[in-house]
């Protein structure tokens, strides 16, 4: 049987109240390591684009990790002199170096289950949930958490203290993307299942989440859940339907993104040090 199918028996069981932690055994463990260690490697990922760009979930990914909590019971476990209680261990990370990647002490924390590609930089502190997918390349900053199937693309910027957002709770049907390319500003955040297009460069602080409208100045277009390729992106605030009320004075506006092209200005302030991955 196909791991795919492994991981669906294991959930239709446990779905029905058939399997508990109490019950797995041997077998459902192996298929629970085995799941993890595919995540791990990139061979199974929670998400992918199709021949059209557009992305899908995979919801059997999604069941398997489910699974990996619903399955095990926390235990105690070392990390550094501290003793953490998870149901879940960290990632292994003695095959980052081979790769070109690195991450830094103290505190760059990969949980079971990540996925991180070649000749990427973790600091610390930062966090990469079960489940995420981190591409060559790609810079973690300092305090970055990348959520539970968070898939982040190749050669992307996380600016410092940029919160990428999960899946598991609250449960989320797709999870965030951010595309090859993508620069993201210190403090930006992108939460449930915002899609981020290739090469575009967010502005600090940007909220980006489907329910703010993103103008989208290029096409003359209103967007929700999604971010276009190569975009000069930007948070503002336009007029809210209950702009004028008894209770404030001055009016009420509401979070919105701006959508601008791309200039050289922009792309040179967002240019890669390239010695900093030699």
């Amino acid at each position: 049987m196909s791991l795919e199918s492994d991981v669906g028996d294991l959930w239709h069981r446990y779905d029905d109240g058939a399997l508990t932690a109490a019950d797995a055994g041997e077998e459902e463990y192996a298929v629970l390591e085995a799941f993890l260690d595919a995540l791990e490697t990139g061979e199974v990922r929670a998400a992918e684009p199709d021949g059209d760009g557009e992305w899908h979930s995979n919801e059997w990914v999604k069941q398997g990790i489910l699974l990996n909590f619903g399955l095990r019971d926390i235990a105690g476990r070392e990390y550094g002199d501290v003793t953490y209680h998870d149901v879940l261990p960290l990632r292994e990370t003695g095959d980052l170096p081979d790769r070109g990647t690195r991450n830094t002490p103290d505190g760059t924390v990969l949980r079971r289950g990540s996925y991180v590609g070649s000749d990427a930089i973790l600091m610390s502190p930062s966090f990469v949930n079960i489940g995420a997918y981190v591409g060559d390349g790609t810079l973690v900053d300092s305090c970055d958490t990348v959520g539970s199937c968070a898939q982040i693309g190749a050669d992307v910027k996380l600016g410092a203290n940029t919160l990428i957002g999960g899946v598991l709770e609250p449960v989320e049907d797709a999870p965030v993307v951010v595309e090859d390319g993508a620069s993201l500003g210190a403090g930006c955040r992108v939460t449930s299942g915002f899609v981020v297009g290739e090469n575009s460069v967010v502005a600090e602080n940007t909220l980006l989440t489907p329910r703010i409208p993103v103008y989208d100045l290029v096409e003359d277009e209103i967007l929700y859940g999604r971010l276009p390729p190569e975009r000069r992106a930007f948070a503002r605030f336009v007029e809210s339907s209950v702009g004028d009320h008894d209770l404030f004075d001055g009016g009420a506006y509401k979070p919105a993104v701006v959508a601008m092209d791309l200039e050289e200005t922009t792309m040179e302030g967002v240019e890669r040090e390239e010695a900093l991955r030699e």
